[in-house]
């Protein structure tokens, strides 16, 4: 099995299912069980390319197992810069689909999700769709978490029984785009994404974000379902008060640098709004009686001290880069 193929003259499928992956050789192979057994059209062409991201188990191993199982279905791609936009760009680029679908390396996907997910997006009418991702059956939340905070949990995302157009970005674990959308579009932000050293994500919806900003028509589609494990680890208000400061950076990165304010970087005042936020949250949570509303304030004070965190840091690389700049670059 090829370590990086070269997809050019090689013949074209309908359909390329990306799963990135790194260091879960054990979750992977249940997902992939479960991606190889999809129920499709006879009629309809697809493969499995796994991109491995530089992982120190047996994640190829496992891979070239499947391949060996089921001849001509799986395609391995060794990724080895760390952060998961860089292996998502790189499934792309190697995929040979006209419909990339993609997937988590340790959610569980029933039988029909991939048709489901991909059925209406070979006519062009749809650019993407998002479906339907739920925490493991019979999964009980602690007494101080609202359901809003599941999708922190497990990348909870569902909008009902009705497929419709999308007004919101779809999240990474279940989702498809038309391959003509990268190439119109770009791919994913290697700014954003986790890494080995960083935990900052964003990539999925930033891309979802910029489609539904230009345009592109999206769809829901509630029968394409795959259940997100919940690792017991998660299950604690640490992680999801660390999720929260991370997206609280991820939101400066995602949105970029925005003009000055009469000549004063615009950083400056986003920082001071961040510091009144944070104020008037914290007297809210210290007054707020309900568990589920306290842990619902103290999430959104770590997602302002976040973008606090990030205006801050970017402030100071601009003062440095000014610096350097007046001393000529020494």
């Amino acid at each position: 099995m090829a370590s990086n193929p070269d997809t050019r003259g090689c013949a074209s499928v309908d359909i390329t299912v990306i799963v990135c992956t790194y260091n879960r050789c054990r979750d992977l192979a249940g997902a992939l069980d479960g991606v190889a057994a999809s129920r499709m059209p006879t009629s309809v062409t697809w493969e499995i390319l796994v991109v491995d991201n530089n992982s120190t188990d047996q994640t190829r191993e496992v891979v070239e197992g499947f391949d060996h199982r089921y001849p001509g279905r799986f395609r391995y791609v060794f990724e080895p810069r760390p952060g998961k936009s860089f292996a998502l760009n790189t499934g792309i680029a190697n995929a040979r689909g006209e419909v990339l679908a993609f997937v988590d390396d340790d959610v569980t996907v029933e039988p029909t999700w991939l048709h489901n997910l991909t059925a209406e997006l070979h006519d062009g009418k749809w650019a993407g769709a998002g479906g339907r991702i739920l925490p493991p059956e019979g999964f009980k939340p602690p007494p101080w978490l609202p359901r809003s905070e599941f999708p922190i949990l497990c990348a909870h995302f569902d909008l009902g029984d009705q497929p419709s157009k999308l007004n919101c970005p779809p999240y990474g674990a279940n989702m498809a785009f038309r391959k003509s959308v990268f190439e119109r579009h770009g791919g994913f932000r290697i700014d954003l994404g986790p890494r080995p050293a960083s935990q900052i994500r964003n990539e999925d919806t930033e891309l979802g974000r910029r489609l539904l900003a230009v345009g592109e028509r999206l769809r829901y589609e509630p029968s394409a379902v795959v259940y997100h494990p919940i690792p017991q680890g998660r299950i604690t208000q640490g992680y999801f008060f660390s999720c929260w400061f991370d997206y609280g950076r991820a939101m400066i990165r995602e949105y970029g640098e925005r003009p000055n304010v009469y000549g004063i970087p615009r950083a400056y005042f986003s920082i001071l709004r961040c510091a009144v936020e944070i104020t008037v949250l914290t007297l809210r949570w210290m007054f707020a009686i309900h568990p589920q509303e306290r842990f619902r304030f103290k999430c959104q004070v770590r997602r302002w001290a976040g973008q606090m965190v990030e205006l801050y840091c970017r402030s100071i690389g601009r003062k440095r880069s000014s610096t350097v700049a007046a001393r000529g670059g020494s």
